[in-house]
C-alpha cells in the first residue's frame, strides 16, 4: 500500500485516476451526424456506465466523497466531471454547428435537461434508468426544438 500513496495521496486519487480515465472514453457521444441517434446511444451508454457498470459504481462513491469534502468536491469536478460536461453537451454543439439546433440554444440548459434525469434516478431514486426512458427524454428534447419526427430506433 505504501508504494500507491507515492503516487496518489489518497484513496480517492486512486480512485479518480484509473477507473474514471478508462470509463471516459467509452463515454465520448458518437457523431453518426444525426442528432436523434447520437442522443439516444450516448444517454444509454451513460446510464448504463452509472448504473450498472464497476466505473460506475467508483463513480457514485466518489460523489458520495464530493458531499463531505469540499476539497475533493472542486477537484472531483476539475479532474473529472468538467470534462464529462463537456462529452455530454458535444451532440449538442454538433447539431448547433450543422444548423439542426438554433445558434443561440442554451447548451447548458439543454444538457442539463437531457443527462440530469440520469444522474437523478441512478444517485436519488434509485429507480430504473432503461432505453424507454432515455429514449423518452431524447424524444422530449427533440420536440420542445421542433424534431419530433426522428425515428425511434427498435428495441434490439
Amino acid at each position: 500500500m505504501q508504494t500507491i500513496y507515492r503516487w496518489w495521496k489518497t484513496k480517492t486519487d486512486v480512485l479518480m485516476d484509473a477507473p474514471l480515465e478508462d470509463a471516459s472514453e467509452d463515454l465520448a457521444p458518437p457523431d453518426s451526424g444525426d442528432l436523434a441517434v447520437d442522443l439516444r446511444d450516448h444517454l444509454r451508454r451513460l446510464a448504463w456506465f452509472l448504473g450498472e457498470s464497476d466505473p460506475g459504481a467508483v463513480f457514485r462513491a466518489l460523489i458520495a466523497q464530493a458531499q463531505q469534502d469540499p476539497a475533493f468536491a472542486r477537484d472531483f469536478r476539475s479532474r473529472y466531471l468538467d470534462a464529462q460536461r463537456r462529452r455530454d453537451r458535444m451532440p449538442l454543439e454538433r447539431a448547433v454547428d450543422r444548423g439542426r439546433l438554433p445558434a443561440g440554444l442554451d447548451l447548458t440548459a439543454g444538457t442539463d435537461r437531457l443527462v440530469g434525469p440520469l444522474y437523478y434516478r441512478v444517485l436519488v431514486t434509485g429507480e430504473p434508468v432503461g432505453h424507454d426512458f432515455t429514449d423518452g427524454l431524447v424524444d422530449a428534447f427533440l420536440h420542445r426544438h421542433g424534431l419530433a419526427g426522428a425515428a425511434r430506433p427498435s428495441h434490439g
